[in-house]
């Protein structure tokens, strides 16, 4: 159970987040209402738990290099990604569920719907789970991905990203949110991206490089910390 006061939350700038109703970005017409949303009161079941703190993890949950090893190591560029969950007030939140997925080098994922050309690493499975500690901190070792094209528009392509869902102190706090990496080109061309009207809102899902957590002549790594909610929450993903 959490003994986060709800009372205190911050309601989410709705200016801060992009609109339901988006044609550029083509899948959002289906998903978007069509009529008003209606505000419903959180129930308790939504404003407390679920505790994590006794979830039983795997030896390489978090090491997507090694998680999905069939006698070798995956391909690509390796990388670390790590930050902090911390709500709108800044603390962080511990004992908390992150979870990630992501394409392979090539932009490809392992799920049977992706039709990509490019081929799937027998070594690199794509998926990774973690428990926030004490502070907050969480960290994934994994397999920089790979842009791909999508069936949006006649040459549209997604940048290099990696999914996340962080369940936070309670139901009601869980955010599911994209990573983008800093200095990717293709960052300001995404549909999905430019959903987004204020650019500090996309700066909320771009991860830094961050040399002083890099492995020497072993792999590079970013950083992403990530808020859970109020006025500066991470942007969620468009969906």
């Amino acid at each position: 159970m959490s003994d986060l006061d709800t009372s205190l939350f911050v309601a989410r700038d709705r200016n801060w987040h992009p609109k339901a109703f988006t044609p550029d970005y083509k899948t959002s017409v289906a998903r978007s209402p069509r009529q008003a949303l209606i505000s419903i009161p959180a129930s308790v079941s939504e404003t407390t738990g679920p505790d994590f703190s006794h979830l039983k993890f795997g030896e390489h949950d978090n090491d997507l290099l090694l998680n999905f090893n069939n006698g070798g190591l995956p391909i690509g560029e390796r990388i670390i990604v790590s930050g902090r969950v911390l709500d709108q007030y800044g603390k962080p939140i511990p004992n908390t569920l992150v979870e990630m997925w992501q394409a392979n080098a090539g932009g490809r994922y392992r799920h049977k719907n992706d039709r990509y050309v490019a081929p799937l690493d027998p070594n690199f499975g794509g998926v990774g789970r973690a428990l926030t500690d004490r502070d907050g901190n969480y960290m994934f070792r994994t397999i920089k991905p790979g842009p791909y094209p999508w069936r949006n528009g006649p040459n549209d392509w997604r940048p290099a990203h990696i999914h996340f869902s962080i369940s936070g102190p309670s139901i009601s706090t869980r955010l599911i949110t994209q990573l983008y990496f800093e200095g990717d080109p293709l960052i300001p061309l995404c549909p999905i991206v430019k959903t987004i009207a204020n650019p500090e809102a996309v700066q909320t899902l771009v991860a830094r490089l961050d040399m002083g957590n890099a492995n020497p002549m072993d792999c590079l790594a970013y950083r992403f910390d990530i808020v859970l909610r109020g006025q500066r929450q991470t942007h969620f993903e468009n969906r």
